[in-house]
């Protein structure tokens, strides 16, 4: 018997505030490796009005102006016009940094120590983390959230190239897909939230986003006669970004996954080195569960890892297809454990993290972006390899 339901996911702009704070993390990370690959970093933001709180533990050789690094970010992200309180030129920044904790240091250091099982790199916390992948679209994710990124990514592109004048920074999007027997089938709704001008007309904004933004991104065969479009549905959003609402590192860990399709281990992504399970892991995650999707082993895959502090092993592995595998599971979870290593130090290696890649990754998903060969938990390279493994 078919089953028919409704799936949403949004995304968020880059200059939402909470996007804001993980931009900023993520320059901070970037400029570390940058000088220093080896760099321990964990970098929280805070933002309101016309402030910005840098803070966390960082241990470091490189040399940082974090006043320039916080300026430099926002007035990429676009935040310069003359009436917006939050300014790249007119904020107060103010760093609130310290060294790593030496007792983290000395578990998640390559090197033996009292009360440490051993004298491998181990994880730099305990924790869940998940990967996921569904042959729901061509980049192997959900289509919910793809969609969404997809059109927040084509509004951000429109205002930064300046031929529509009254679109700024902030902006959300959300989109409801139709399911029929697991399937995606049509679009329900398509919400799209965008900061503006005060001298645009309402009625501008929805022509515009409906005509040049969503009929032009999303495909024309899930768009229906009765799919629904809320621009703007409060009438006018003309306060945005940090003067509008506080930002803060780490609130869209959802946007950042899955759209809520996968599981989340809770860890949030941006402003932490590889050293961290909490985004090493869940790039790992990612690669694994993309390439058994690709493998044909299964139309879905999420894994899951568990791991404790200091230690370099992974508690847990555990992969479910959701009865979508066409190989025994059992399989493939095999074929996982002899085609990867979990590690901490083994996952940095595998996927190259030690590179300052991570302000490519913020906005839009951490995951889907398969046309930049930097994200390489995106490559489904170990196809052939599982295929074999599973036999």
């Amino acid at each position: 018997m078919s089953r028919s339901y409704i799936f949403s996911s949004e995304s968020v702009a880059e200059g939402h505030p909470d996007k804001v704070c993980d931009t900023i993390s993520d320059a901070v990370l970037d400029a570390c490796l940058a000088q220093d690959p080896h760099s321990r970093v964990a970098c929280e933001t805070y933002a309101k009005s016309n402030i910005v709180i840098v803070g966390g533990e960082i241990t470091t050789k490189a040399k940082l102006d974090y006043l320039q690094i916080v300026r430099d970010t926002v007035r990429e992200i676009g935040y310069v016009h003359d009436d917006d309180i939050f300014h790249a030129d007119k904020i107060f920044v103010s760093s609130m940094i310290t060294e790593q904790s030496p007792d983290i240091a000395q578990g998640v250091d390559a090197r033996a120590a009292e009360g440490k099982e051993t004298a491998e790199q181990g994880a730099g916390d305990q924790g869940l983390m998940f990967g996921y992948a569904c042959d729901e679209t061509p980049e192997l994710m959900p289509a919910p959230i793809m969609f969404a990124h997809r059109l927040g990514r084509e509004l951000t592109r429109i205002r930064k190239n300046g031929k529509v004048r009254w679109l700024r920074p902030d902006a959300k999007s959300q989109v409801s897909v139709i399911y029929e027997d697991r399937k995606p089938i049509g679009i329900s709704c398509v919400v799209v939230s965008t900061q503006h001008t005060g001298d645009v007309k309402h009625s501008e904004i929805r022509s515009f986003v409906i005509e040049e933004i969503i009929k032009k991104v999303l495909p024309a065969d899930m768009l229906r006669a009765d799919t629904k479009f809320l621009v703007n549905p409060t009438g006018n959003f003309k306060i945005g970004g940090p003067q509008g609402d506080t930002g803060l590192t780490g609130r869209k860990i959802i946007v950042d996954s899955y759209g809520g399709m996968g599981r989340h281990g809770g860890g949030a992504f941006s402003g932490k080195d590889p050293s961290k399970v909490d985004r090493s892991a869940a790039y790992m995650g990612r690669w694994v569960a993309k390439n058994v999707v690709a493998a044909g082993l299964a139309k879905k895959c999420e894994v899951q890892f568990a791991y404790a502090i200091g230690h370099p092993k992974p508690l847990s592995v555990h992969i479910d297809t959701f009865s979508t595998n066409t190989v025994d599971e059992e399989a493939i979870e095999r074929a996982v454990l002899a085609t990867f290593s979990f590690t901490p130090a083994d996952i940095i290696r595998q996927l190259d993290l030690l590179r300052p890649i991570y302000s490519k990754t913020t906005n839009y998903g951490h995951f889907g972006k398969v046309d930049d060969p930097d994200i390489t938990w995106e490559k489904p390279d170990k196809t052939n390899e599982l295929k074999k493994a599973a036999k």
